[in-house]
Order: C-alpha cells, then sequence, then structure tokens
C-alpha cells in the first residue's frame, strides 16, 4: 500500500529542490516513489500541475512508433505516424495515473499564491533517513495518510528547520 505526503513550500522552486532529493534518495533505495507533483498557485487564482511525468508526450512518441509499424505495413508509413502520434498524445493527455488530478487540485486551492505543494506517492521509505535529508528545506505538512508516528516524526523535523534562523 502506498503513503501520500503533501508538503507546502513558499516557491516552487524550493518543492522541485525537494522533489530532486527525493528522486536522489530513490537512486539510493531510500524511498520508492509512484508519483512525485507539485501544484502550484498561479496569480490568476488557478493551480498548475507539473507533473513528474508528461503523459501526452509519452503518449505521442509510443502512438508514432506504433503508427510508424503499422504504416509500413500497410506502405504508408508517413500517414501511419501522424495518425499515431495524433492517437497516442490524445490517449496520453485522457489518462491519468499516480495521485488523482482534481484531488491535488481542490487541496492546493487555499494556498497562498505563488505557493507550491509537492505532493509525493510513496511505496516504501526509510522513514527516518529520508526525513533527515529533507527536513532542512523546511515546508508545512498539508495532508499525509502516514500513520501518526510517522506524521509526526515528519511535522517535528520540518518545524524544527522553520524555528532555526537561516544560516
Amino acid at each position: 500500500m502506498s503513503d501520500l505526503v503533501a508538503i507546502v513550500y513558499p516557491s516552487e522552486a524550493k518543492a522541485e529542490e525537494v522533489r530532486q532529493r527525493l528522486l536522489k534518495l530513490q537512486k539510493e533505495y531510500l524511498i520508492t516513489i509512484s508519483d512525485a507533483v507539485i501544484a502550484v498557485k498561479t496569480d490568476s487564482g488557478g493551480i498548475k500541475l507539473n507533473q513528474l511525468v508528461n503523459t501526452t508526450a509519452m503518449g505521442a512518441m509510443t502512438g508514432s512508433f506504433w503508427g510508424l509499424l503499422i504504416g509500413v505495413l500497410f506502405l504508408n508509413p508517413i500517414l501511419g505516424v501522424a495518425v499515431g502520434a495524433a492517437s497516442g498524445a490524445l490517449g496520453g493527455a485522457l489518462s491519468d495515473f499516480g495521485i488523482d488530478d482534481s484531488f491535488m487540485k481542490n487541496l492546493s486551492a487555499n494556498l497562498q499564491t505563488g505557493n507550491a505543494a509537492l505532493f509525493v506517492l510513496i511505496k516504501h521509505m526509510t522513514a527516518d533517513k529520508v526525513i533527515k535529508e529533507i527536513k532542512d528545506a523546511g515546508g508545512v505538512v498539508l495532508k499525509t495518510s502516514l500513520d501518526e508516528t510517522k506524521e509526526a516524526a515528519l511535522r517535528d523535523a520540518l518545524a524544527s528547520a522553520v524555528e532555526r534562523p537561516a544560516a
């Protein structure tokens, strides 16, 4: 079972920095991430989602490949690539995996303009080591599905970074 963690940061850059730290920790096998999305409240009041994987681009790329293959079989590879890319992009745009987009937008609606929320779907993690690596970034826990002890440890670690004056 996966756990969801949502942490609010003062800027998109800070949220991206923490996401990159988590991806680095994933390479060290300290955490396994299913999805990591940054939601930013824009000046116009809308919510922009910065996905880890662009499903539209991935769909267009795989659609182009299959369209080319089918086009070669029917002696029209150019048409096959075009139709394959278009259908793949449409399929990618309509598909959603990981954290539900509408859930993230609804939860991020109360953010202040310019703030960003990092949503991470975690399959497995070594909590003490991961928290140690991200605690100096600060942030405020918006929502988690962690058990009470892990959630309290995360909240305390992030709060201690806020209490310390910046060096």
